[in-house]
């Protein structure tokens, strides 16, 4: 009986380990810094995180997939510089939005491509699209910041609503919507299926290259919504912004579960990741400590998840045989 009900708990702790981990967490940093719990500096890491959470959410998608893509902080820049343009144009928030998210889908369909049609590994695939994505933002704005966002369009990124800021809102539709897909849908099923085993998969029906076109064009419309956030809340379009977001959301994501070998990711689970890392960075900022070594530490938290990952895989591979 007691080794069944400490088989239950351990079940359980591994159920539910993010979350002890976050709120642990909280109450240490909490005791760190007095202005860490308080609702204002909350919201701020929950306004700061959305863009994070938009693009660790496609990350976990393409992860998940046995894809990867380096270039989610050039196409954010692209998408922010050419829907600033459309804004400025037809001067419509939706028309933005749009703009935004049907450049990142090119991109991504670039990505994507060059993966399925020409068997082009990711990394080298989105490590090319990345220096297209960041060239072409610098040269259409000539390396020059972009400004003029109307008062509508900064509202998204920078007003609250009944005290929870407004790109809080659009970020939980899309968790909700990643979760459905990913929990109900036959694409979620075979975005698993793909990732933990392409032959497999290929044999039960599954068009693997199909699946990996819609998880690419799935993180072209989450890093669309996500550049257009991003534009509102710095209240203006940077050609050199976005840098190393992909690997902030790639963080996240192995943070939250997701094997970097493919076939296992959670949305929930990446957004607790996001959080775990936004509340980190956050106290070492109200800490004090430098933005080199915060570098460092988020260095270490990415090759500890990637090794933590590949340790218990090896560990359920033994117990396999």
């Amino acid at each position: 009986m007691e080794k069944k009900k400490s088989v239950d708990i351990s079940k359980y702790l591994s159920k539910y380990s993010l979350f002890i981990i976050l709120i642990v967490m909280m109450i240490i940093c909490g005791f760190a810094n007095e202005n860490f719990l308080t609702p204002s500096n909350l919201m701020n890491v929950a306004k700061q995180q959305t863009v994070i959470i938009l693009l660790a959410l496609g990350a976990m998608l393409l992860i998940s997939a046995g894809c990867l893509d380096l270039a989610a902080g050039s196409n954010l820049a692209l998408a922010s510089v050419i829907a600033l343009y459309a804004y400025k144009a037809v001067p419509s928030v939706l028309l933005t939005f749009l703009t935004a998210i049907a450049v990142a889908i090119v991109c991504n369909m670039v990505s994507g491509a060059m993966v399925t049609a020409f068997n082009t590994p990711p990394f080298i695939a989105t490590l090319s699209v990345q220096l297209m994505a960041r060239g072409m933002a610098l040269y259409i704005t000539q390396g020059q910041n972009q400004s003029g966002l109307g008062e509508n369009l900064a509202a998204v990124g920078q007003e609250s609503t009944f005290g929870i800021p407004n790109s809080v809102y659009i970020v939980v539709i899309f968790i909700l919507i990643i979760v459905y897909i990913t929990k109900q849908t036959r694409l979620g099923r075979s975005v698993f299926a793909v990732g933990g085993n392409e032959e497999a998969a290929n044999a039960s029906g599954i068009s693997v290259k199909a699946v990996k076109m819609k998880v690419y064009a799935l993180n072209g419309i989450l890093t669309g919504v996500a550049a257009t956030i991003w534009m509102s809340r710095v209240n203006s379009a940077m050609p050199n912004g976005g840098l190393n977001y992909e690997f902030d959301a790639m963080i996240a994501t192995i943070v939250g579960g997701t094997s970097f070998s493919g076939g296992v990711g959670s949305a929930v689970g990446t957004v607790v990741g996001a959080f775990i890392v936004g509340f980190l960075n956050n106290i070492m900022n109200l800490m004090g400590i430098d933005s080199y070594l915060q570098q460092v530490v988020r260095g270490i938290i990415i090759g500890g998840a990637v090794i933590w990952d590949l340790y218990f895989k090896n560990r359920r591979g033994r117990k396999a045989k």
